[in-house]
């Protein structure tokens, strides 16, 4: 058994898994720092309960996201410690500086808003949550500095064998990085979008199907219903996070079609096999494959034939015109090979696998469909913002059709930005094989690491199955312990949050007390 092959499965799963909640933290909590604001600042009952409601999904997403995410940490010197050893000179600077914001400003900002409701005054309590997520913003930029770093080693020189620190400044400002972020931010916030959308729909739809909502004459007849406090102002909760989910997928598609130009840009350059992969091209050209067929996983050009493509827009995505071609695989093979060797090295380090052939073409499967998924993904949810524009607008109709099936499709919807981002990131971290930390061709192409280096030489590929095995059972069960909680709160609604607003006044308050939940104590 490789423990390599194990290893790359391991770090795989855990860290796809945890980038679920990742993406949602960032967006989620930006949304529910702008709700809080605009009850501060217009006291309107709508906007505490939007508040109270998309907080606290907000708050289970993030103790789930730190559950998972500390696993991360260990696994760098419990299956990848000579990758550690390789990038630990500079690492530790962005990392320790991530540990930092991640649990002491995250933290404590995120206990005093929980805890902080009718104790700190109203300003100074959405001021807790503005740092708290201003601490996770900060504390991801951190972690794609070093993701970045391995992508485009800067500010480091070599010295005996591993490279050094010379310049923290370069580290920080990588230009992959920055481009990265506000990919990252923006594909995020497009998450959070989506999810505002599906769950106000549903409770819109739901409304209508129970008879609290009618339409006549084109327009919306808000009803009442005392059961579960589904109000009025019940009403306006839905059709606001309807708009405002709308209105930030919408803003933030733009701006991950911004960045992404971008980074594909950096990308063509500095990783140009990554892109040849990812297009399945062969052969040097300009043009975009739609759709390409044959056996992309037997890794040969000699049974890839493409059907449909796009003349000159690879060469727009690489050089802003749509004439100057791009290298292809059988012209970049040889440029790797020449630079970087045939064979990996005689190096205790590798193991059995010295002296093998490198295989500089990262998987074709992966990196084609893994490529136009993400793109794919990304925008299937544009109808659903727009649609949701209008029916919210002013004149319209205010609500969204009794139809069941564009519900569900609205609903399942909401996981189509989390499976583009997770797309995205396995292309992102496969293309770069076979390096963990990719050559920077435009600096010092001598600092990089193969992947068949970077695993823990006293870890055997049993051991290393048997965490494998009994991680993904582990996070199997925290995936269905949060899918239960999100869905008993979407369900519940508004109260869920603020049971108050269904209890009797003359109900004895220990009693009360006794029945809520942390959450529920919390707020």
């Amino acid at each position: 058994m490789d423990p390599l092959d194990f290893g790359r499965w391991q770090f795989g799963i855990t860290t796809v898994y945890h980038f679920f909640m990742v993406p949602l933290t960032l967006g989620l909590g930006l949304v529910v720092t702008y709700l809080q604001i605009c009850y501060v600042r217009t006291k309107k009952d709508e906007y505490k309960r939007m508040t109270k409601f998309w907080g606290k999904l907000y708050l289970i997403n993030f103790a789930m996201g730190v559950a998972t995410g500390l696993v991360q940490e260990f696994q760098f010197g419990m299956a990848w410690s000579e990758y550690s050893r390789f990038v630990g000179d500079v690492f530790g600077a962005p990392l320790a500086m991530e540990g930092l914001f991640a649990f002491f400003v995250e933290s404590t900002f995120l206990g005093l808003w929980i805890f902080g409701w009718d104790r700190l005054k109203p300003a100074v309590h959405a001021f807790s949550l503005f740092m708290a997520v201003l601490g996770s913003w900060i504390s991801a930029f951190f972690i794609l500095v070093a993701n970045s770093w391995m992508q485009h080693p800067v500010g480091a020189e070599m010295i005996d064998g591993r490279p050094r620190m010379t310049d923290v400044g370069a580290v920080l400002m990588n230009p992959l990085a920055w481009v990265t972020v506000s990919h990252v931010i923006t594909a995020a916030i497009q998450v959070a979008g989506g999810f505002l959308v599906g769950i106000a729909w549903y409770k819109l739809w739901r409304r209508r199907k129970d008879g609290i909502d009618k339409v006549v004459d084109g327009k919306v007849v808000v009803g009442e219903s005392d059961k579960g406090a589904r109000d009025k102002t019940d009403y306006q909760v839905w059709f606001k996070s309807l708009r405002l989910g709308a209105v930030v997928g919408l803003l933030a598609f733009a701006g991950i079609g911004a960045s992404g130009h971008l980074q594909a840009q950096m990308m063509i350059h500095e990783q140009p096999m990554k892109m040849a992969a990812a297009e399945a091209a062969c052969h040097d050209g300009t043009s975009f494959s739609v759709l390409t067929v044959g056996e992309l996983g037997a890794q040969s050009c000699d049974k890839i034939h493409t059907v449909i493509e796009v003349p000159g827009v690879l060469s727009f995505l690489a050089h802003d015109n749509f004439d100057t071609p791009v290298k292809g695989i059988q012209t970049l093979l040889p440029e790797y090979e020449a630079k970087f060797g045939t064979n990996l090295p005689n190096n205790p380090l590798y193991g059995e696998r010295a002296g093998q052939k490198i295989d500089y073409l990262p998987s074709l499967e992966v990196s084609y469909w893994g490529f136009r998924g993400m793109i794919g993904l990304g925008a299937v949810v544009l109808p659903f913002y727009l649609y949701a524009l209008w029916v919210t607008r002013k004149k319209g109709v205010g609500t969204v059709p009794e139809s069941k099936l564009l519900k569900n499709v609205a609903v399942w919807s909401i996981l189509a930005p989390f499976f583009a981002i997770s797309l995205g990131w396995i292309f992102t971290e496969m293309g770069r094989q076979p390096f963990v930390v990719a050559p920077n061709l435009q600096g010092d192409p001598s600092i990089h690491l193969f992947t068949a280096a970077a695993i823990s030489p006293g870890v055997s590929g049993e051991e290393i199955l048997f965490s494998l095995l009994t991680l993904g059972l582990l996070y199997g069960v925290l995936m269905v312990v949060e899918v239960y909680l999100l869905i008993k709160y979407v369900k519940a609604g508004v109260v869920a949050a603020m049971p108050e607003l269904v209890q009797s006044h003359h109900e004895d308050e220990s009693n009360d007390k006794s029945k809520r939940d942390v959450l529920e104590f919390a707020y």
